[in-house]
């Protein structure tokens, strides 16, 4: 799998089109962890940590900034995606994808062109069977294209601890159904687009 997150849109971009703000938080979320800059908190919350020396974020990646410097308190994932700073990265990402053609902007909708990059991504890139031999690239792009079930599998005591599973009780499976390219019923304003 090393190199593939090189091809097309970042995890964050990649997450978002499958899954909506939460699965692109939820990848931020990881990158950061993976990173060492958060911890699960008290339950089933994030918090920050002190991260390693050396330890940098990305230029351009104004999601994890904002999720990190949303995190003066730990939060849980409901309660950050409604901190503010979250809020406007997520718009602009949005705005992002949109710009590159692979999002309408109202209603908010993947393009023909952005289901053609997740299949060509899943093809690229199996379901990940465990963390072995991936690079932090390789997991968050597993992240972003399969969501929970990526999670339990990539980094299970983080996902548990934190309470990055599932959506208010139900699990986000990321999975394909037929005829939906994201699994995630992510055709319509509703679909995924809410915090």
């Amino acid at each position: 799998m090393s190199g593939s997150a090189a091809v097309g849109p970042g995890p964050l971009t990649v997450a978002l089109l499958r899954g909506g703000p939460r699965a692109a938080v939820k990848v931020a979320v990881v990158a950061l962890h993976l990173r060492g800059a958060v911890v699960p908190g008290p339950p089933v919350t994030i918090r920050t940590s002190t991260p390693a020396p050396g330890t940098s974020f990305v230029p351009g990646l104004s999601l994890e900034r904002a999720v990190r410097g949303s995190l003066y308190l730990p939060a849980g994932m409901r309660e950050l995606m409604d901190r503010p700073r979250v809020r406007r990265a997520l718009a602009e990402l949005r705005g992002e994808a949109a710009a590159a053609g692979l999002l309408r902007r109202l209603p908010p909708r993947r393009t023909r062109a952005a289901r053609r990059v997740l299949r060509e991504l899943r093809a690229a890139v199996p379901p990940p069977t465990g963390p072995e031999g991936l690079s932090t690239a390789d997991v968050l792009l597993a992240v972003a294209l399969y969501g929970d079930a990526a999670l339990t599998v990539l980094v299970p005591r983080f996902t548990e601890a934190a309470g990055l599973k599932g959506r208010g009780g139900r699990e986000e499976r990321g999975l394909p159904r037929s005829g939906d390219v994201g699994g995630d019923g992510f055709t319509g304003c509703a679909g995924g687009w809410g915090a």
